[in-house]
């Protein structure tokens, strides 16, 4: 079967509601195989609000549009608060990367609670700043990093995941602007067990490449 950037595979698709600690709902969507109890579930994490990402930026929107079907994985997408998407908005305002940690809590507790399995991390570009952030003591297997800027998430965050027993994996685009494959390698040195893996080619937004 070939698989194009338009293909959608079967899967169960639940538009959900996830309420922060401080009284915001948030809008999201789960997607899950269609007759198996999924391996695992991942928790996405989508790039900066504020220029122009959302819970339907394209990898994401692919992730959940096969994934369920073709690794038997379920798919958690949501826009975090006053994010707006083609799902809808996202009640309350951009918090730069501090207030969206609750965002990130409510998320991780409507998985706990609908126990699918090992939680991995997915974040992309500002979604790795919250996964850097605030997942190191969270009960999850680990975290994949799309294109991590390390801006808001600091050389003492990246200490924080440094013998937790969680997987720490990084994609770095070869041309990425932000942050290249070397600098990359010497900032996440901090953490020995990291995964650094340079993608060739590649780009901060993945246009292209998947």
């Amino acid at each position: 079967m070939e698989i194009t950037s338009s293909t959608e595979l079967p899967s169960n698709r639940e538009a959900i509601e996830l309420v922060t600690s401080d009284n915001l709902r948030l809008i999201g969507e789960l997607a899950t195989p269609v007759e198996n109890k999924p391996v695992a579930v991942l928790l996405t994490l989508h790039p900066l609000p504020t220029h122009g990402g959302f819970m339907d930026s394209h990898i994401l929107r692919k992730a959940a549009n096969r994934l369920p079907a073709l690794a038997n994985l379920a798919v958690l997408r949501f826009n975090t608060r006053g994010t707006t998407s083609p799902h809808g908005t996202s009640e309350g305002t951009f918090g730069d990367g501090i207030q969206e940690r609750l965002d990130f809590e409510a998320a991780l507790q409507f998985l706990k609670n609908r126990n699918l399995g090992p939680i991995w991390l997915v974040g992309w570009s500002f979604g790795t700043e919250l996964a850097i952030k605030y997942g190191f003591d969270k009960d999850i297997a680990g975290a994949i990093l799309l294109s991590p800027p390390l801006h808001r998430a600091t050389e003492s965050d990246l200490l924080k995941w440094v013998g937790s027993g969680k997987q720490l994996i990084a994609l770095i685009p070869e041309h990425d602007e932000y942050l290249a494959p070397k600098e990359a390698k010497e900032r996440f040195s901090v953490v020995p067990e990291a995964q650094i893996i340079g993608v060739d080619g590649a780009k901060h937004l993945w246009v292209g490449e998947v």
